[in-house]
């Protein structure tokens, strides 16, 4: 679930005590990445991050881009069976979505109000992104108003932005952010 994922992290920083952070999230790490960024500004001595790089960012994606699409019948398996199953575009095993998942997403729902950060964001988005749409990104930057926000939308890209050219530009948000020293 996004709730044990976000522990796990915040228990992997709490350890490592970095002194500056870039966090890079893909898809539904993004939404993570968006949670971990809320829930370290209410430290007040703990790690502060740098910025952030948000690559197909789904936060809020149980809600928004899976719950408004389920059939009668995985609305039935999900009460039934506690999740359901769809093919994979990127493996022979099916995507499942579990009952937890939809509900825990719920709790950590980040696209309700102002997202708060603290830091620069850099959100690359493929706008052939079968998985999520390119104006899903275009909703998140409404919800980061106070924010450095550079949404770049690659024409041909992609869910996974993962062709030589989609990684340079990953490497060159990452090395911009680094420049920025915030």
């Amino acid at each position: 679930t996004i709730s044990r994922w976000l522990e796990e992290a915040l228990a992997v920083i709490a350890h490592l005590t970095p002194q500056r952070m870039i966090l890079v999230g893909s898809s539904m790490g993004g939404w993570i990445a968006l949670r971990l960024a809320q829930e370290l500004m209410k430290q007040t001595d703990g790690a502060k991050v740098d910025g952030m790089v948000l690559i197909a960012p789904a936060p809020d994606f149980t809600s928004a881009l899976i719950e408004p699409h389920l059939t009668d019948a995985q609305h039935k398996e999900l009460a039934e069976k506690g999740y359901f199953e769809e093919p994979s575009e990127y493996s022979t095993d099916p995507n499942i979505f579990t009952k937890a998942l939809i509900d825990d997403g719920r709790r950590n729902s980040v696209l309700r109000g102002i997202i708060e950060t603290g830091c620069p964001v850099h959100i690359l988005q493929g706008m052939a992104d079968p998985d999520v749409p390119y104006r899903h990104a275009l909703t998140l930057m409404e919800h980061l108003p106070a924010d450095d926000v550079v949404l770049t939308l690659v024409r041909d890209g992609d869910h996974r932005l993962s062709r030589p050219e989609d990684i340079l530009r990953m490497r060159n948000a990452i090395e911009d952010l680094m420049n920025k020293g915030h």
